[in-house]
């Protein structure tokens, strides 16, 4: 459903504004959710949806009106005790800075909440300035760093480790 079309004074320039919803993510979305990542983000994102079956986390999608995702995100309640762990927040790229990260972070605090859990953590890295930036402004302060690593697929199909240094934010809700 097209919500509504703005067009600038040059006919080639529009804004178009769709609504978007807040659901579970599903085994079948992930062909179209390539744009999180490679192959192998999406193994693992296949294998998170199954701990979410029993109840241990949370993966949420924000869909356009044909629900198609543009926005997902988990929240693992095994990490740490008396908070949800946002992980794996990933904003299709053509649809950054428009509210949508801001959305999925809301959606997954409320589910928090219904937990009945008092807080959120997550954790960023060092090196992405705007992802901190949108945290901080929804509330979240620094109050550690860890060592983080996971496995990265290359273009060719390798396999690597990568290594990074994250900050850690919680949130009380």
């Amino acid at each position: 459903m097209l919500m509504d079309v703005i067009t600038g004074h040059d006919s080639t320039d529009a804004t178009v504004v769709l609504p978007v919803g807040v659901r579970d993510l599903l085994p079948r979305d992930l062909p179209a959710c390539t744009w999180s990542g490679s192959a192998t983000h999406l193994r693992h994102v296949e294998r998170e949806l199954a701990r979410a079956a029993v109840g241990e986390a949370d993966y949420l999608a924000v869909c356009t009106p044909v629900d198609l995702p543009v926005a997902i995100g988990g929240i693992d309640y095994q990490v740490s005790e008396g908070a949800g762990t946002l992980w794996q927040l990933a904003v299709l790229p053509a649809l950054r800075s428009r509210g949508l990260g801001t959305l999925l972070v809301r959606a997954a605090e409320q589910r928090i909440r219904n937990r009945g859990l008092p807080r959120a953590e997550l954790a960023v890295e060092e090196n992405n300035p705007r992802a901190r930036a949108l945290y901080e402004r929804l509330g979240y302060a620094v109050y550690g760093r860890k060592p983080d690593a996971w496995d990265e697929e290359g273009p060719d199909g390798s396999i690597r480790r990568y290594e990074t240094m994250c900050l850690l934010l919680g949130r009380d809700l």
